[in-house]
């Protein structure tokens, strides 16, 4: 009796667990482990933050071609979505996508936004105005290390190019892994830090 009572506690405590939390989505390139991630963050330069004199999104050519007629942000977006069809230009034509920031579903891809992590103006105010123009495109679509990710146009266009000292995202359960990639990018590309991103950068690795 205590056994079937038991089955049937785990099989209630199943289905309000399948009402509650989003269906497995995709998601960018596992980030280092916290531990790493930690001794990484350790590593960085912290200096005051450079200055936007000279910065335009132009100085990092974006969305470079990944393969036939799909650039970057089609892969993104086919990498990140849930059912995910496209016609011959590489557009989507049906699938959805669950935004990680908010914890937002989108079935129109017009709503949804290609995020770089480390956003394209804090990489050049964090050393990225003395690269080559390469190197700049080489981080704008880069689809290796955690530095794109599909989210919804309104929680993008919240964050804007702020650090995670200004924004961080609605949802505090991806506070962890945000953290690991935002100091895994800037690790693999050298940028720096300031104070004030650092302190917020390790009370989000707490949450880990």
């Amino acid at each position: 009796m205590r056994r079937l009572f038991a089955v049937a506690v785990l099989f209630v405590a199943t289905v309000a667990l399948s009402l509650t939390a989003p269906a497995a989505y995709a998601y960018p390139p596992t980030p280092p482990s916290e531990a790493t991630a930690r001794s990484q963050l350790s590593a960085l330069t912290v200096r005051a933050e450079g200055s936007s004199t000279g910065y335009s999104r132009d100085l990092f050519p974006h969305w470079s071609t990944v393969s036939g007629t799909c650039d970057t942000r089609d892969q993104v977006l086919k990498r990140d979505g849930t059912g995910v069809t496209v016609d011959s230009g590489c557009e989507p034509t049906g699938g959805r996508w669950y935004s990680v920031y908010d914890g937002v579903w989108v079935e129109d891809d017009s709503l949804v936004d290609i995020d770089h992590i480390v956003p394209l103006a804090e990489a050049w105010r964090s050393g990225a105005n003395t690269w080559t123009t390469s190197r700049r495109q080489q981080f704008a679509n880069d689809l290796t290390r955690a530095q794109l990710i599909a989210v919804t146009a309104s929680s993008n266009r919240s964050k804007g190019d702020r650090d995670p000292a200004a924004w961080k995202p609605t949802s505090t359960s991806v506070h962890c892994i945000y953290a690991r990639e935002w100091i895994w990018v800037k690790s693999y590309y050298g940028l720096s830090l300031q104070s004030a991103e650092k302190t917020a950068l390790t009370t989000m690795l707490d949450a880990c």
